[in-house]
C-alpha cells in the first residue's frame, strides 16, 4: 500500500450484480485500516450499497467514457478492480490509465480481443510505471492459471507434455454480463479479420515466435479413462491466458506443452448423450451470437447485463476442476481447484476482492507489465483463496 495515493483499493462497478459481491466480500475481509472507495455512474446506488454493508467507504461517481475522470480515477488509487464490461466497450480507457499512472488493475476479463489489445497498447506503459494489469481474476481463470501453474511447480518445474483440465462440477448460473461480454466479442470478430484471428488462436496473447501446436487435437468431444466429456464453453480462452504465464515465465512449461480443457459429463450412453448436448448446445450459442440475425432472437431471451439467479440458486452454487498434469520426467500430479461457491457470482466476487488485496498488500515478485494471476501473484492469492474456503491442492496422480 502507498500512502501517496488517496486510495489502496478503487472497486468499480461495486453496483453491478458480481461487483455486490466483491464489495461484500472487501467489507469483510479488508485489513483494518484499508482505504478503499466504490465507483460507479451513480452516487445514489453506491449510498445504498455502503448502508447495507454498513461501511463509510469513500463514493466516487465516474463515467468510463470520460477519459478525464478515469484518469483522475486511476491517479488516486493504488489498486482498481472492475468490474465494468464488457470491456471491449468500457475497459479500455480504465486499463491504459493505470498502465500510465502506474497503478495495478485487476478485472475479470473473458475477452480474448480487448486482453490481447491491451498487452498490445499497455504492456510497455505498464513495466515502466511498475503497474500490474491482471485481466482475468475471477472463475475465468484462476482455477485455469492458478491450477496449473501450482501444479507445474509440484511436479518439479520440469517443462509439460500435456495437461488436461477437467471440469468435475459446476452448478451456478450463466450472468448477462457474461453474456454480454460473448456477444460483444462475436460482434467484433463478425466485422474484424484480426479479431477472428484472436478469438481462435490459443497462442494469441504470448509475445514473440513459439512452436504453434494444432488446438484440434484431443481437445474436444470424446471418451476417456472410461469418461465421456466435452469442449469447455472457457477453454480456448483458458488456454491462452495459461500459455501467456508459460511465456512470461520463460517458456517454464515448456513450448510442446498440450493444454486442453474439458467438462467431464459420465460413463456409460447417460454420459455420452451429456457429452453431445454440451457440445452441440455450446457451439449453437456461438454460432447463433456471430449472426445478427440468430443474435437478436437471442437478445429477447437470454439474460440482459446486470441480471442473475436469485439468492437461492447463488447459495447452492458450487465448482470443482481437476488439472492433470505430465511432466517430461518425473510422475504426473493433478491439482484440485475447488470452492463451495457459485462461480460465476459469489464464487468470482471473492476472487476479484482477494486478487485486488494481494496486489495492494502483498510481497508480490517484482514483475510488472499485463501479467496473469499466475504470474503476478501465484502461491500468495492460492493461499488467500484457501483462506476463504477454496480448496487449491496438488497431489500424486494415481
Amino acid at each position: 500500500m502507498s500512502n501517496s495515493r488517496d486510495h489502496d483499493i478503487v472497486l468499480l462497478g461495486a453496483t453491478g450484480f458480481v461487483g455486490r459481491f466483491t464489495a461484500s466480500h472487501l467489507a469483510r475481509s479488508a485489513p483494518r485500516g484499508m482505504r478503499i472507495a466504490l465507483a460507479g455512474r451513480s452516487t445514489e446506488r453506491l449510498r445504498r450499497l455502503a448502508e447495507e454493508l454498513g461501511i463509510d467507504w469513500e463514493l466516487i461517481e465516474v463515467d468510463t467514457s470520460d477519459d478525464v475522470a478515469v484518469t483522475r480515477l486511476a491517479e488516486s488509487a493504488s489498486v482498481i478492480a472492475t468490474t465494468v464490461g464488457p470491456y471491449l466497450r468500457y475497459g479500455v480507457a480504465v486499463a491504459e490509465a493505470c498502465a500510465r499512472a502506474g497503478t495495478s488493475y485487476t478485472d475479470l476479463s473473458g475477452e480474448s480481443v480487448f486482453v490481447a489489445r491491451s498487452i498490445a497498447g499497455n504492456h510497455a506503459a505498464a513495466a515502466d510505471t511498475g503497474a500490474r494489469l491482471v485481466h482475468s481474476c475471477g472463475f475465468d481463470s484462476i482455477p485455469s492459471d492458478l491450477g496449473l501453474g501450482l501444479a507445474h511447480a509440484a511436479a518439479g518445474g520440469v517443462p509439460l507434455v500435456a495437461a488436461t483440465l477437467r471440469v468435475r462440477s459446476l452448478r451456478g448460473g450463466v450472468s448477462g454480463g457474461t453474456i454480454d461480454s460473448l456477444r460483444q466479442q462475436m460482434i467484433e470478430a463478425g466485422s474484424d479479420a484480426a479479431a477472428r484471428r484472436i478469438v481462435s488462436d490459443p497462442y494469441a496473447l504470448t509475445p514473440g515466435p513459439t512452436v504453434r501446436l494444432p488446438w484440434r487435437a484431443g481437445s474436444g468431444w470424446g471418451k476417456e479413462q472410461g469418461r465421456w466429456q466435452a469442449p469447455f464453453v472457457m477453454g480456448l480462452y483458458n488456454q491462452q491466458i495459461v500459455q501467456r504465464s508459460n511465456a512470461l515465465s520463460g517458456w517454464s512449461y515448456g513450448q510442446l506443452l498440450r493444454y486442453r480443457e474439458v467438462v467431464s459429463t459420465g460413463r456409460g450412453p447417460a454420459g455420452a448423450i451429456r457429452a453431445a448436448a454440451v457440445t452441440l448446445g455450446t457451439g449453437a450459442l456461438v454460432g447463433a451470437l456471430s449472426l445478427p440475425p440468430t443474435r437478436a432472437l437471442l437478445d429477447r431471451v437470454l439474460p440482459s447485463p446486470g441480471d442473475g439467479p436469485d439468492q437461492r440458486a447463488i447459495a447452492n452454487g458450487r465448482f470443482a476442476v481437476e488439472i492433470d498434469v505430465y511432466p517430461v520426467e518425473g510422475e504426473p500430479v493433478r491439482a484440485r481447484v475447488a470452492a463451495p461457491y457459485d462461480p460465476g457470482y459469489s464464487g468470482t466476487g471473492i476472487m476479484l476482492a482477494e486478487a485486488a488485496l494481494s496486489l495492494a498488500s502483498d510481497d508480490l515478485p517484482a514483475r510488472s507489465g499485463v501479467l496473469t494471476p499466475m504470474v503476478a501473484m501465484g502461491e500468495h492469492l492460492a493461499s488467500r483463496l484457501r483462506t476463504n474456503g477454496f480448496t487449491i491442492d496438488v497431489s500424486p496422480l494415481a
